[in-house]
């Protein structure tokens, strides 16, 4: 049973990648946005770009291990 359930969460197409890579940058963008209101300023600046940065990094991953056939 545990095995079905974790077949789910096995993210299988660049459909599926793109999709879960989707998710994280509306994430990442709210996050930004909050550290934007938060910290005014250069500081918030920069913690916005560290937010884009993790969801490229994240993103390339994601891609990188999905099989070169699809």
């Amino acid at each position: 049973m545990v095995h079905r359930i974790g077949r789910l969460f096995v993210i299988k197409s660049k459909f599926e990648a793109f999709l879960v890579i989707f998710g994280l940058a509306n994430g990442a963008a709210e996050r930004g946005a909050q550290y934007l209101a938060q910290y005014p300023g250069i500081l918030g600046k920069i913690l916005f770009a560290a937010c884009a940065v993790t969801v490229l990094m994240a993103g390339g991953c994601i891609l990188d291990r999905l099989d070169p056939a699809d």
